[in-house]
């Protein structure tokens, strides 16, 4: 068994470092914000999250699946790297949404987060009132109970926002009777940022929330990974269980 899991682990490190040589030479091209467009669509609009330093560069691949066929729009919102408090961009990304509910003749959207913006996505359907307009939110790799990763890097104020005992946290940790937003959370036990790696579960009792364990894959990789997006495709589908088949795959739980 340990040697079964050092192969698995080392072969998620090398999936890590494949991934993040592609995303450095992909980040240039996510700096700028995409320009909104306007189509018809049956589906609800989906709108990526992507996480801390980041930008919308790190959904190349996912977009690309989830748009696939004209079956829905799919668009990624850029904040600001300037950011210092998550629930400002909350803020924020409650605005997106309603313009981008009005630009496409929708009611209700869908949310994909990475990392921190999946924090973000929650906090706008939790505390913000914006399960009045997700449809479902999905996470991918996001600390929902805090990370104890990185300690030298507190002296960023959304670091110590994803700290277990933050603020925000706090928050999120409050009761949250009839939120209406459907959830579907993705961990890793090869996700290197999440300390312990079960915080990427969203363990919340007034939350409709399913997790959907992968294995193999790190953090950087979740984004990207084909079985993951085909998972979170089939998550924007339906309210079925989220099977996650092998490669990659683990549970459901």
């Amino acid at each position: 068994m340990g040697l079964t899991m050092s192969g698995a682990a080392l072969r998620a490190g090398v999936l890590e470092a494949i991934v993040l040589g592609g995303h450095i030479l992909l980040y240039p091209t996510g700096v700028l914000p995409e320009r909104p467009a306007t189509a018809t669509h049956d589906r609800p609009p989906v709108l990526l999250l992507h996480g801390f330093t980041d930008n919308r560069s790190v959904f190349v691949l996912l977009r690309r699946s989830l748009g696939a066929g004209g079956r829905r729009q799919v668009e990624a919102y850029n904040y600001s790297p300037f950011t210092r408090d998550l629930r400002v961009t909350a803020r924020h990304l409650a605005r997106r949404v309603e313009e981008l509910c009005a630009r496409t003749g929708q009611d209700r959207v869908d949310l994909v987060g990475h990392s921190l913006g999946g924090l973000v996505g929650r906090y706008y359907v939790q505390r913000l009132g914006g399960d009045a307009r997700v449809r479902t939110l999905v996470t991918l790799g996001t600390p929902h109970s805090g990370t104890r990763v990185a300690p030298f890097m507190d002296a960023h104020p959304l670091v110590r926002q994803m700290r277990p005992d933050s603020e925000v946290l706090a928050e999120l940790r409050a009761p949250a009777p009839g939120c209406r937003t459907r959830c579907v959370a993705f961990w890793s036990e090869f996700d290197e940022l999440m300390d312990p790696t079960e915080t990427a579960r969203i363990e919340h009792p007034d939350l409709l929330a399913e997790n959907v364990q992968v294995t193999g894959i790190g953090h950087l990789a979740l984004p990207a990974h084909p079985t993951v997006i085909a998972a979170v495709r089939r998550a924007l589908d339906g309210p079925r269980p989220i099977a996650v088949p092998h490669p990659g795959a683990a549970s459901v739980a």
